[in-house]
């Protein structure tokens, strides 16, 4: 099949070069434009430009995909099938009409499960126990096409939202080469996604990085996994904004009653944080304008002491 690949997000690329190795025809790579970036505002292309530029492929980088003059190229180029891959711009359902077969995208989700821009982040901050990938029809409405093929993994304790996004962005390439194969033999089915087990996985917004403390231990926990690598987890501490990256749930801990963010123990043994229910092990900090570091040497450092309570105050 003659393919157009859109995307160009770091969980693209596997797709990518698994169709780059695979018998079916590569007409283009559309991705964004180039964008500055960095403290010294270079002119930089996407992880997706990379891969394409070093397999030396064609690469469109429109500002609107749906323009009469992109529409016009990729009309040109005589698709049978778009595959899309964390893209980063809507489509318009002329552009949607102009492969012979389908247009298809990689979904890091079980849909309908977690429709939306962030789907791994929410999975784990709602203490999902597995994830996956669903290879989908593209539908104008969001994430709402009829599905071809699923796999789904499992959520490990350990992972966060950027270890498991590692996990399926390969899934995902697997997934695309079966899907790839049933289409290109029309064997395969769309099965329409069950709009009353809909779950929305929106954007990640700075606040949604904020601890309350007054939560469980294991909702901090799991929201901590969740908004890396961006918010990330943060509360207040003398002022500053004291960002979180690993903690741990600990069983009960202290036969008083301590206020939510109470730091209760600070030394060498660790430091822990008293929540509404459950204390949490802050294993790896960095306080604002500071450097990332152990909890440790945070507490050597800055004297942190028990008693003191964090979330009070952020500048």
């Amino acid at each position: 099949m003659r393919i157009i690949f859109f995307g160009s997000a770091h969980f693209a690329v596997p797709a990518l070069e698994a169709l780059i190795e695979s018998k079916h025809e590569l007409a283009c790579v559309v991705t964004q434009p180039d964008k500055q970036k960095g403290r010294h505002l270079q002119v930089t292309g996407t992880d997706v430009k990379s891969t394409a530029v070093l397999a030396k492929l064609k690469i469109f980088q429109p500002e609107n995909i749906n323009s009469q003059e992109s529409v016009k190229f990729l009309k040109g180029l005589d698709a049978d099938l778009f595959v899309i891959v964390a893209y980063g711009q809507i489509f318009s359902q002329e552009v949607l009409d102009i492969p012979k077969i389908m247009p298809i995208n990689i979904h890091a989700s079980l849909l309908p499960r977690y429709r939306g821009a962030a789907p791994i982040n929410w999975a784990i901050i709602n203490a999902e126990k597995k994830a996956g990938v669903s290879i989908m029809y593209v539908s104008l409405k969001m994430d709402s096409g009829p599905v071809i093929l699923q796999k789904e993994t499992k959520i490990e304790e350990k992972d966060t939202a950027v270890s498991l996004e590692e996990k399926l962005r390969y899934l995902g390439a697997e997934l695309l080469i079966d899907a790839l194969k049933i289409i290109d033999s029309r064997n395969y089915r769309l099965l329409e996604q069950d709009e009353d087990k809909v779950i929305i996985a929106p954007k990640l917004k700075k606040e949604d990085g904020l601890i309350d403390w007054a939560a469980p231990a294991v909702n901090i926990h799991n929201q901590v996994r969740g908004v890396l690598p961006w918010p990330g987890a943060f509360t207040g501490y003398r002022g500053k904004i004291l960002k979180i990256f690993r903690t741990e749930v600990l069983p009960l801990f202290s036969i008083h009653k301590p206020v939510p963010g109470e730091v209760v123990r600070a030394d060498k043994r660790g430091l822990v944080v008293a929540c509404a229910r459950g204390f949490l092990e802050i294993k790896e900090l960095q306080l604002e304008a500071g450097k990332r570091m152990s909890a440790q040497n945070f507490i050597i450092g800055h004297k942190l002491i028990a008693g003191e309570v964090l979330g009070k105050t952020i500048q």
